[in-house]
């Protein structure tokens, strides 16, 4: 799994992200958090971006009052890598460490 690469297929990925909110829908990964409120939503998007451009890699996002979601997909090959799963399982861990729970 580990060519950045190859798409991944939905049962390839299912251990991965095994307890991460994130699932493997369509050719992409979504995920989505509930936070306290906007700022808080503001700043997990922060530590994401942070993250994701350290990785060269970077996720559309969906942000409102309280809530941040996210879509990984490879878009230069079209479908999920292990880019993806490595930038969910990040996004799960700093989603964590700032107290936002799964949910739409």
């Amino acid at each position: 799994m580990n060519d950045p690469r190859r798409i991944l297929t939905p049962a390839e990925t299912a251990d991965e992200l095994a307890g991460t909110v994130f699932v493997h829908t369509g050719g992409r990964l979504d995920g989505a958090y509930r936070t306290d409120d906007f700022a808080s939503a503001v700043e997990l998007l922060d530590e994401v971006a942070a993250v994701a451009d350290a990785m060269n890699h970077h996720p559309d996002v969906q942000l409102g009052w309280g809530r941040i979601a996210f879509e990984l997909s490879s878009h230069d090959v079209g479908g999920v890598t292990s880019r993806d799963v490595d930038l969910a399982r990040r996004i799960d861990a700093l989603a964590a460490a700032q107290g936002a729970t799964p949910g739409n």
